[in-house]
């Protein structure tokens, strides 16, 4: 049942994304080819599915997180086509097909990256479906802003690349790095979702942070046991990388056994999160549970 619910929220998403992106024939249409491709393309839709799953847990209704939920994606799918550059991670698979700059060309990557990050703040502060509150509205763009910039994911990515080839980083710089670059839009998905049920009570949006944060550093320490244990196949990308570029990782760190103890002791901390909550979170329960065991 919830299975069935969580593919739903994942279709849903990828249809509001394709109304919402520019259609690839309109001018300049390489631009937008590039656009579509990345965000269309493929990808789990965890972030998306985590707003969809946090509204209706607090009362929300489909319709008024199409929106946010777009937004989200489509700073993820920007985040991944820089993280894939040749100045960045160097990737050429991003789900299981060519990255964005081997199929469209490194500076139209850029560009495509650019745009779409545009069009997240350009959907939440148009977007008519949308809770109509200006002041929620004001909150979300700034909940976004900062998951994506400096002290957010662009700042736990200058991190990252700061700490590449270092072997002496501490557990907590390590999760204090993951907070930003991979916690920080999971845990503005989460909050984006309950800030569309206007009148949230205050514990439930805590409870909810608390969650996204404890979910947000479990996602990372699972795609760092997979970098070790999986394969490009299934991965979709280059199985390893992160070793071969001597970046700092969980099982590294921790041994491969005191990564998954780790993983596994957040999402017990994530489902206590959601206790006030009742059934109405199961969805968010779900979703924790995949990204503690998923295999890509």
């Amino acid at each position: 049942m919830v299975a069935k619910q969580i593919e739903g929220y994942q279709a849903r998403a990828t249809r509001a994304l394709d109304q919402r992106l520019p259609a690839a024939e309109l001018h300049p249409g390489d631009l937008h080819q590039a656009m579509r491709y990345a965000v269309l393309g493929g990808g789990k839709r965890i972030r998306p599915t985590l707003v969809y799953a946090a509204g209706a847990a607090v009362g929300a209704i489909p319709e008024v997180l199409d929106g946010p939920a777009c937004a989200v994606e489509l700073i993820h799918a920007y985040s991944l086509i820089h993280d894939d550059l040749p100045a960045m991670d160097n990737d050429d698979l991003r789900h299981g097909q060519p990255s964005c700059h081997k199929a469209f060309g490194e500076a139209l990557a850029i560009l495509a990256g650019d745009a779409l990050q545009a069009l997240a703040f350009q959907v939440l502060s148009q977007d008519a479906s949308m809770v109509a509150d200006p002041v929620i509205r004001l909150r979300m763009m700034g909940v976004l802003a900062q998951a994506a910039g400096s002290r957010g994911m662009a700042g736990g990515q200058a991190i990252d690349l700061a700490a590449v080839g270092r072997g002496d980083l501490s557990l907590a710089e390590l999760e204090n790095m993951h907070i930003h670059k991979t916690g920080a839009l999971i845990r503005a998905s989460v909050l984006l979702g309950a800030l569309s049920q206007s009148a949230i009570d205050p514990v439930a949006l805590e409870r909810l942070d608390r969650y996204a944060k404890c979910i947000g550093l479990a996602f990372q320490i699972r795609d760092d046991i997979l970098d070790v244990i999986g394969d490009t196949a299934t991965l979709g990308k280059a199985q390893g990388a992160d070793r071969a570029l001597g970046k700092p990782t969980y099982p590294a760190l921790l041994g491969l056994d005191g990564a998954r103890i780790h993983a596994r002791a957040l999402y017990d901390e994530a489902l206590t999160s959601l206790e006030l909550l009742g059934a109405e979170a199961e969805a968010l329960r779900w979703i924790a549970s995949y990204i503690v065991d998923r295999a890509y």
